[in-house]
Formats: C-alpha cells, structure tokens, sequence
C-alpha cells in the first residue's frame, strides 16, 4: 500500500468522526440548554438515536454481504450512496424549529436518520479495511493511519464545534460572585444569552452544521479518488457467501471474538460517557465553564499525537499489552472529580487523550486478526467480513446507547434544571459519578475480559503463514 493510498482512506472516515465528535460533546447540553429539552426527553433522543443506529448495523451488514461486485468495488457504492442523506440529515439535528410541542420528534426523527446512515457508510468502511492488503503488518499501518485521521477528525469536529458555539453557553451572569445573602435568586439566575445578540443561538449552530456538512462531501471525494477496492483475496471460484444468519450465528460462537467484543463495549461505553458528560461537567459541576472547549481541545490533540506512539507499542510489545494503556485516564480522572481544579483539568485532559487514543486504535487494529483467525477455521466460505464489522458495531452503539440514556436519565431523575447558573448538589453529584466513578469501573471490567482474550503475536504469526498457504 502507497501512504498516499492510506492517506485517502484514513481521510474518507474523518468527517464521520467530526460530525460524530460534535454530537458527542455537544448534543446533550444543545438540547437540555438551548433547545429546552427536559434531561428525560433528552435521555430518550440519545438512547432511540444510538438505538436505531445500532439496529441499523446487521441490517446493513446483511444488503451489504448480498451485494455485487461493481466496477468500482462492492463497499464503495453504499459509502457514495449515504453520504448527501447524512450531510442533510446532519444540519436539520441542529436546527432549532419554530414550534415547540413538537421538538421532541423533530430531534428524535433526525438523530435516528443521522445514526442509520452514518452505520451505513461506517459498516462498508470499516469492512474496507479487509479489502486494502492481505498482508497483516499493512492492514495494521492502514489502521493506524484511519485512526490518527479520525481522532484528528474528532479534534476538529469539537474545535469546530466548541469555538462556533462557545458563545451559546457563556453567560456573564454567571461569571460574577453571587452576594451572600442572595444564594437562592443566583441558582435561579437564567445562564442563557442575550437573545436580541445577531448571533442567535440557531445561527450559530446552523454555521457549525453546515461547515461540518462541507466537510463531509470533501472526505467522501478523497476517498472515492484515492481508494482502490480489492476483491476476497482468499475466496476460490467455488467457495460460496456465508448466508448473513448462518454466519451472524458463527461469528457469535467464535470465543476471539465474542471475548474482544465483551470488552471493547464496556470501554467504549466509559468513553462515550466521558465525552457526553464532559462539558456538562465542566460548565455545571467544575466552574470551568469559560474553558470547556479548550479542555476539550487539550484531550483530542494528546489523542492525535499518540497514535503513532501506540502504533509502536502494539508492534514491540503486542496489542494486549498496549490495552494497559487504557487505564491510565482512571486515577486522574478521580482526582479531577475530587480536586476540581483547573491545571490540574488540563492534566487529566492530556491523559485521557492517551488512553483514548488506546481504546479507539487497538479494537480496529485486533479485529482483522479475529476475522483471519475465523476465515482459517472456515476456509471455503466468504463476505464474512461485514458481519463481523456491523455486528461489532452493533454491540458497542447499542451499550453506549444505553449508557447516555442512563446518564441522561440521571440528571432528570436527580433534578437538572436547563439554563440556571448553579445546579443543585445531587445534579453535581451526579456528574461527578459519571465522570469518574462509572467509566472506572467500566474500562477495569473491560480491561479484565481481554485478559482471556486467545489470540497472541506467535498465533496471529501462524494465522499468517496458513494464510498465505491457503492463498
């Protein structure tokens, strides 16, 4: 593989990850603060969103393993296809409509359509990754270079985002010291900015929707240009598609990879919850409100700047070691939510952008050894691959789907309150919790399954070798 080759694959996933960065740190507060969202309706948009996005998965995964060889590939079509639908369904999920009654639906609707086409084009590019080499050591490169693109591209969709917006959530009724005898008026004091201000909220939000939009035609471009997709390099004339039921019950049963599905859930839900809860933290529970978007910032340029360091780990010291990396965001994160102070947030900040970094590389990186370990045990099937990709997919956006609507539920359940400048102490706590008690237990559950975790540097060496004899 050429780099310029990786490069453009690397960059094709990207504007997933911006857009997919934006609703991560920002959705929640966008609809409990601007668009007046009780935390309950909020819980159940995120929830029926990630939900339907999970759904989505195996149903993409089973037209996507039915469909042909074209002459631009079989994956290709389906990611060109999706794109001008995400892009719209993505600028009308910030839109702030007219009415109210019906706001609930309009998100729900559009966040639902937004979810299901983004797994239609994440299943095909993902599975891509199959289809670049056959050799492991490029596959892994190819890897790591889609993974420092898209946490780059995380970087940006919340810079974008956080800079674009910042104004939306910064009130100076909040910045002053309250007087003292006044506590009750000052947590009753509305946090929301001026509305007569020619930069509305909506504005805003529509400017950041539709750079992010742009962003997404240019990805898709590059990808399309610089992408070549090869056929199963492995598949003989007579070898036939394993049907999607028949090979969704085999993927099910193959222990590699319902070990490493097990764990990476459980530490992609933590992840999700930091990100979700984060800016809430830091406006409602840090008084770290002025500051949110370059914390924000700090985690996801320590991220870029690590992949490549985790890239080398995992090839000198193998992949189940560099997962020890994970838990390194634990003991800061705590200390953030006990000493809530603001260097040391840009600390925290710095590590969790390493342990993310972590999480979001070796996942991709592991799963194309399971799926070669698979295709050794069931030689003369093939189009096994999308199973794999839609259904790991599935698990992980369903359990982080439940997570947010948890968290979100939470809040609601605990009394969050849209739009005052200081919540009560049972909201606080709550934060607090999420930020740092749930997402510990989560990664150190997650971390303890991939202990099992069956295959090794000397067994995926084998896998390779009776590869390349089968081919």
């Amino acid at each position: 593989l050429s780099i310029c080759g990786k490069l453009c694959y690397a960059i094709g996933g990207a504007p997933n990850q911006v857009a997919g960065s934006a609703a991560a740190f920002f959705l929640q507060i966008y609809l409990l603060d601007i668009a007046h969202i009780t935390p309950f309706h909020a819980s159940l948009v995120l929830f029926i969103g990630k939900a339907s996005g999970a759904v989505t998965d195996p149903v993409a995964g089973f037209f996507i393993s039915k469909s042909r060889w074209t002459k631009i590939g079989r994956l290709m079509p389906w990611m060109l296809a999706c794109t001008p639908f995400t892009v719209v369904s993505y600028f009308f999920m910030w839109y702030l409509p007219p009415f109210v009654s019906g706001r609930v639906a309009w998100y729900l609707t559009f966040y639902c359509l937004f979810q299901a086409l983004t797994t239609l084009f994440q299943v095909p590019y993902s599975a891509l990754t199959m289809f670049l080499s056959t050799d492991q050591k490029e596959r892994d490169s190819a890897t790591a270079y889609r993974m420092t693109m898209e946490v780059l591209g995380t970087l940006i969709g919340a810079a974008l985002q956080g800079q674009i917006v910042a104004s939306a959530h910064v009130s100076h009724h909040c910045t002053v010291t309250p007087p003292v005898n006044t506590t009750d008026s000052w947590h009753d004091t509305p946090s929301f900015p001026d509305p007569s201000d020619p930069l509305s909220h909506q504005v805003i939000y529509m400017i950041a929707a539709g750079v992010i939009g742009g962003v997404y035609l240019l990805g898709i471009v590059i990808l399309f240009l610089g992408v070549k997709e090869k056929d199963d390099p492995y598949a003989l004339n007579s070898d036939r598609a394993i049907p999607f039921c028949k090979g969704l019950g085999l993927t099910m049963k193959h222990g590699p990879y319902v070990k490493l599905t097990a764990s990476f859930l459980l530490i992609s839900t933590a992840v999700q919850l930091e990100q979700s809860n984060f800016v809430l933290f830091c406006t409602h529970a840090a008084d770290l409100r002025n500051h949110f978007q370059y914390l924000v910032v700090t985690i996801l340029v320590s991220a870029a700047v690590s992949i490549p360091f985790w890239q080398k780990f995992l090839q000198r010291f193998g992949k189940k070691c560099a997962a020890c990396g994970i838990s390194w965001m634990i003991p800061f994160a705590v200390m953030l939510v006990t000493i809530p102070n603001l260097i040391l947030a840009y600390v925290v900040a710095f590590v969790s952008g390493l342990s993310i970094a972590a999480s979001l590389l070796l996942p991709w990186s592991m799963l194309p050894d399971v799926v070669d370990n698979f295709r050794l045990q069931n030689p003369h099937g093939k189009g096994h691959e999308t199973i794999f990709y839609s259904s790991y997919v599935f698990f992980t956006k369903m359990s982080a789907g439940i997570g947010l609507g948890i968290s979100a539920a939470g809040l609601e359940f605990t009394g969050y309150k849209a739009g005052i400048c200081r919540q009560s102490d049972d909201v606080i706590l709550t934060l607090k919790i999420l930020i740092g008690a749930v997402p510990a237990i989560l990664i150190l559950l997650g971390l303890f399954i991939l202990l099992f975790y069956p295959i090794t540097e000397e067994s995926r060496e084998e896998t390779k070798l009776a590869l390349e004899a089968l081919r």
